[in-house]
């Protein structure tokens, strides 16, 4: 009895503790190999990421500290720390100031109608037209994929004094204005213009929230006595908060960052009406005032992460 339990005791001890050390280590070293495996296959895209985007990016931020301009490219060793001149020169430049301006005239206006058309398409083609549906989406996403400088080429031709938007209203007896060189409705049309654009990404995305709702609350609606707008506002809004918080965040970014159509269509002109921040950076990387131009960009971040901050906070789901 006693030699029994005496080597049960030592099977015990065998098996027990002093295995589990070895347990662990084996286990801590397969999870080593495996950890080495993964960053040897991430390397690629690390090494990519550092010298394409880490580096360059540290880089344009110390440069915004400087007085770097297009003569020091072959004397960088002249280059002086300023600290937040450039800063301080940027919110002394009317120019800048307006830029801002007119982007967030852009923004403002820009992102509540894109929203509010594609929401009503999406609704639409999901609820409403029960025939062709993957023709007219398809329809409505082709402006996305098309390049954005054809697009503007395109409308410049459309919006000129004498193109087919004023021929059109001229049927109707009506006198269109200059639109692309007149100060009133030259950031107008671009509104227009980039809202037509990206409608398509935006109903796509809410035509997927839309399908994710489940049927059963729209049925229980009903059975409340809830009609179509009570039950779009009551149900289909809340649940929708997830997907137009994602949309409002990609066409915020985007919008923030307008550049090809004031490039293309007007050139930030007339008299500066649409002179988008993008523009004005692009003007001063142009001019060589490559520190100023790094310090406005940084400013565009910054607006834009406080965009994304505010949208996050309002669209954020109540649970």
């Amino acid at each position: 009895m006693t030699t029994t339990v005496s080597e049960s005791a030592g099977a015990i001890a065998r098996s027990g503790r002093p295995g589990r050390p070895d347990m662990r280590k084996r286990k801590s070293a397969r999870t080593g190999r495996q950890g080495l495996i993964a960053w040897l296959f991430a390397l690629p895209f690390v090494l990519v990421f550092l010298v394409f985007m880490a580096i360059p990016l540290l880089a344009s931020f110390a440069m915004s500290f400087t007085d770097f301009t297009a003569r020091d490219v072959q004397s960088p060793l002249d280059v002086s720390v300023v600290g937040f001149d450039q800063y301080v020169a940027l919110f002394s430049d009317t120019r800048f100031l307006k830029s801002l301006g007119v982007t967030g005239t852009f923004v403002l206006f820009g992102i509540p109608i894109t929203i509010a058309i594609a929401l009503l398409l999406a609704v639409a083609l999901n609820n409403g037209i029960r025939h062709l549906k993957a023709f007219y989406r398809a329809l409505f996403y082709v402006p996305v994929v098309t390049s954005i400088v054809a697009v503007s080429v395109v409308w410049r031709y459309l919006l000129q004094n004498d193109g087919l938007v004023n021929s059109t209203l001229a049927w109707f007896g009506i006198q269109g204005p200059n639109w692309l060189h007149d100060t009133q409705w030259a950031l107008p049309a671009l509104i227009v213009m980039a809202t037509w654009r990206n409608v398509g990404t935006l109903m796509v995305i809410f035509i997927a929230g839309l399908q994710s709702v489940p049927e059963e609350l729209y049925e229980a609606g009903e059975l409340d006595g809830a009609g179509t707008f009570r039950k779009f506002w009551s149900i289909t809004l809340p649940l929708l908060r997830p997907t137009l918080l994602l949309g409002a965040v990609l066409i915020s970014v985007g919008y923030l960052q307008f550049f090809e159509e004031s490039f293309v269509m007007t050139q930030g002109g007339p008299l500066d009406s649409t002179l988008s921040t993008a523009y004005y950076i692009y003007e001063k990387f142009g001019f060589g005032n490559y520190g100023l131009a790094s310090a406005a960009s940084y400013v565009l971040f910054v607006v834009i992460a406080i965009a994304s901050l505010f949208q996050f906070r309002a669209l954020r789901s109540k649970d």
